[in-house]
């Protein structure tokens, strides 16, 4: 727990000289909970368990939000298309802690973001029809977020004619634009967001520790008792395994043998064991290799790396004030202000290649062009691009 006498700033402060005090700690004491991943998901974790006056450690081996949780499309959102996927509760939950975190938790980094929801030019019939659809969706969806507003945090949606969508988005196609439905979600910077998460957990008494590799469970029969690591923060980037691990498939018998991901047998010299009662894996589409640490236990479901892919454009390569939400064969696609830029995204395609290096195909590239030109006045082409980032989901 944090000495009182310490302002909670100054607790939250992950300086080097912090680290250090930490690191003793993950030598000397036993832990409630050892949190491996130091993602939006870890940090969660770790400050959920500090706040309830648990005694925390959270390790990553890279940075805080070093992986996907800083290669996001940067919004805190109910998730509107689940609507259509009858995921109510999902999208209920989701906006309701939308709300908590722009009003009450974290209205310095949780803003208001407008969106367009175009509708296509197309026959009468059809063009009332989806206009009703698409409205029937949205307005469900501030349902769900609670219509008074000083709880929800957003604006209510309003419906646009086409020269209203046009007015806020001069950059739409006026020949295939009969109209749009404008509504709001969260934005959020996510890598400071998860900065935040892990400092407020440190501010609570969590030792947070960068650079720090997980390499195996300890185990006293069935029962997991903590966790075997090493300090690698003077040896360079990490070649990246579970979120709190790194390095490559490398054992006593030499560089061919197997092992799980997260493992690395050459250097056991700065090993130590964290002891905890409750370890938590946070680490995405490492899971399953963390699982294999666990030989003899029943696997259930097996991760598979999605890959999302999201471009960045300059400002001056589209005219808008507002975002756009897209419908796609595959999914959605939003365009996002961000500053500025706007962010074109995402992508959902398997990855099966080095998971601590994601990387955009050409084809990737391709499908996000073709997509949001369908829409716009200007087409943009690759040379309007400033930048390119991709993620894994789990």
């Amino acid at each position: 727990m944090r000495d009182r006498s310490e302002s909670r700033y100054a607790a939250g402060a992950l300086s080097p000289q912090r680290r250090e005090s930490d690191l003793r700690r993950l030598r000397e004491e036993e832990f409630d909970v050892l949190v491996i991943g130091g993602g939006v998901t870890g940090a969660g974790a770790a400050l959920d368990a500090a706040s309830r006056g648990l005694k925390v450690a959270l390790i990553e081996v890279n940075d805080l939000a070093s992986g996907t949780s800083s290669r996001s499309s940067k919004l805190i959102h109910g998730g509107l298309r689940y609507l259509e996927q009858l995921e109510f509760p999902l999208v209920h939950e989701a906006l309701r802690e939308r709300g908590l975190l722009a009003t009450l938790l974290a209205p310095h980094l949780v803003r208001p973001v407008p969106f367009l929801v175009p509708l296509p030019q197309e026959a009468v019939v059809k063009k009332v029809w989806r206009r009703l659809y698409y409205g029937a969706g949205v307005a469900l969806y501030d349902a769900f977020a609670g219509i008074i507003r000083q709880g929800r945090g957003m604006p209510l949606h309003k419906h646009l004619s086409a020269g209203g969508a046009r007015r806020l988005f001069p950059s739409l196609r006026e020949a295939t634009t009969a109209g749009a439905i404008r509504y709001y979600d969260g934005q959020v910077d996510d890598a400071r967001f998860v900065v935040t998460l892990a400092r407020t957990a440190a501010s609570l008494g969590a030792a947070v520790v960068t650079g720090v590799s997980a390499r195996g469970l300890v185990r006293d029969a069935r029962e997991v008792t903590g966790m075997t690591v090493a300090d690698v923060s003077a040896s360079g980037p990490a070649a990246t395994g579970p979120a709190g691990s790194r390095g490559e498939n490398v054992s006593a018998s030499g560089p061919a043998a197997s092992g799980p991901a997260g493992s690395r047998g050459e250097n056991t010299a700065n090993e130590w064991t964290i002891r905890a009662r409750t370890v938590i894996a946070a680490t995405g589409v490492w899971s399953s290799d963390v699982s294999s640490w666990l030989p003899d236990a029943r696997v259930g479901l097996r991760v598979r790396a999605s890959k999302g892919v999201h471009l960045v454009v300059p400002r001056s390569a589209i005219t808008g004030e507002v975002g756009l939400i897209l419908r796609t064969p595959k999914s959605v696609l939003f365009v996002i202000p961000w500053g500025g830029h706007w962010i074109i995204g995402t992508t959902d395609t398997e990855w099966t290649y080095d998971r601590a290096h994601p990387a955009a195909s050409a084809k990737d590239i391709e499908y996000l062009l073709d997509e949001v030109n369908q829409v716009l006045e200007r087409p943009l082409t690759t040379a309007d691009i400033e930048g390119v980032y991709a993620g894994l989901r789990p």
